[in-house]
């Protein structure tokens, strides 16, 4: 049985730059940024970093993105050559902070084979993970916004 390797989306194979405009300010728009994914570009150090880990890990995705946008998210991963076969996404009335919703999906995944790396682009999603013994990489190549650490932390919306 291949490892485990788990990867988030934004942030860390996706740049959502150009629609944290939607909730940098009040009142925040969730419609328009997250119909807006599609047109993420991707990052190539992250795109990479997957593919590098999909060649003998199982590649997991977890992702805060709401459930709804899994079409778009398996189309947009498929287009830049990202296995798709795994991908966990938030559910439906689900708000809980990310660090709060990726401690119990990996408690979960972990039941199906060893997690040997996490990366992720939140540092509080590292922290807390780091704290419960997970093996985590900082994806830090596109700087954090502070409009998603409240949109993950303390809003449950990505």
């Amino acid at each position: 049985m291949k490892p485990i390797a788990v990867f988030d989306v934004d942030g860390v194979v996706a740049d959502v730059r150009h629609r944290l405009h939607h909730v940098a300010r009040r009142p925040k728009n969730w419609r328009r940024f997250f119909a807006e994914a599609a047109g993420d570009t991707p990052l190539a150090p992250g795109v990479d970093l997957a593919k590098e880990y999909a060649r003998d890990h199982r590649l997991v995705w977890l992702t805060g993105r709401p459930e709804y946008l899994r079409p778009v998210t398996e189309r947009w991963l498929a287009r830049q050559g990202l296995p798709v076969a795994e991908l966990r996404m938030r559910p439906t009335g689900d708000h809980r902070p990310a660090r709060e919703y990726k401690a119990e999906q990996l408690r979960r995944l972990a039941e199906t084979g060893e997690v040997t790396v996490v990366v992720d682009d939140d540092p509080a999603v590292v922290s807390r993970l780091e704290q419960d013994g997970w093996p985590v990489r900082l994806a830090d190549w596109v700087p954090y916004a502070d409009s998603l650490r409240e949109a993950q932390e303390r809003e449950g919306r990505t």
